[in-house]
């Protein structure tokens, strides 16, 4: 046993003693002690309670899906947001006048060649719809307005998009980056809410084309199957049985395509074939044949 002091902690649950403590007591000299294990009388302490140990846990992130966008329109606005927007960030984020004077130049250029591709496409319809005219009657118009396209700047190398990821990349990985600057500068993907959407198998995903003539002219019917959210645009091909194989007939985006071309005197067998296409890719495989005879 031994001698207690006023405040004292018991070695064996390492809290103070209490008054209600079954070990202690006062001696014949007025003086408080405590019992001690193999002391008479010792009554064990039951075990203390394991205490728990709390762990930090992670704070947990959605997912969130490619900062890139997939349309043209959509990539080329993304490019001018960040271009416009990145002046304030540009040192804390260690770029140098170079990297944000060739991502300007990337963006400046694609918004013109997409402003020349949508020009170039109604001028096409245009004229196919006044090459119908001349050649079939039915009405009475002026031919098409020669296209004006926007003034033009300075062309870049290929790899606009590939070169974008890149420098978000190296954006993202410096320590000064966050998730702030991401969104004012365009370049945080939105966060996935819902289940993931993975979109079709691209292993055996392919366009199911139909032919039928419409006016004397070869019509094919497609449609996006479903996934347009995953798709850009469809590529058709046609071999028009002169010996000349397969060529390009339409990048189209809006289903379905009306082949205007001449028709062959005598008649002809024309095949077709399709690919989907994300951006410059394409995606999946290729169509079924289908094949017509036209002309005569």
């Amino acid at each position: 046993m031994k001698l207690l002091h006023w405040d004292a902690i018991n070695p064996l649950t390492g809290t103070p003693y209490t008054w209600d403590d079954p070990n202690l007591f006062f001696g014949e000299d007025g003086r408080g002690y405590a019992r001690e294990p193999g002391d008479p009388g010792f009554v064990p302490y039951a075990a203390a309670p394991t205490p728990s140990v709390t762990t930090s846990k992670r704070k947990k992130h959605m997912p969130k899906s490619d900062y890139i966008k997939t349309r043209d329109a959509e990539f080329s606005a993304q490019l001018q947001t960040f271009k416009l927007n990145i002046a304030p960030y540009a040192a804390a984020l260690g770029l140098s006048a170079a990297q944000t004077t060739a991502q300007a130049a990337d963006a400046d250029y694609f918004a013109y060649a997409l402003a020349c591709q949508e020009i170039c496409g109604n001028c096409s319809q245009q004229w196919t719809a006044w090459k119908d005219l001349i050649r079939d009657g039915g009405g009475a118009g002026s031919p098409p307005e020669d296209a004006v396209l926007p003034a033009a700047v300075a062309a870049v190398e290929p790899g606009i998009k590939a070169r974008f990821r890149a420098l978000v990349k190296l954006i993202k990985a410096h320590p000064a980056y966050n998730a702030a600057m991401g969104e004012a500068l365009g370049i945080e993907g939105p966060v996935q809410t819902g289940p993931v959407q993975t979109g079709p198998d691209f292993a055996v995903f392919k366009p199911e084309l139909k032919l039928e003539l419409s006016g004397g002219q070869p019509l094919l019917r497609w449609g996006w199957q479903g996934h347009r959210a995953h798709l850009d645009m469809i590529e058709l091909l046609v071999d028009r049985g002169d010996g000349a194989g397969y060529g390009l007939l339409a990048s189209d985006t809006t289903p379905d395509y009306l082949d205007t071309h001449a028709l062959p005197t005598p008649a002809a067998k024309w095949t077709y074939k399709g690919i989907f296409r994300v951006g410059d890719a394409r995606v999946g495989q290729w169509s079924d044949e289908v094949s017509l005879t036209v002309g005569g």
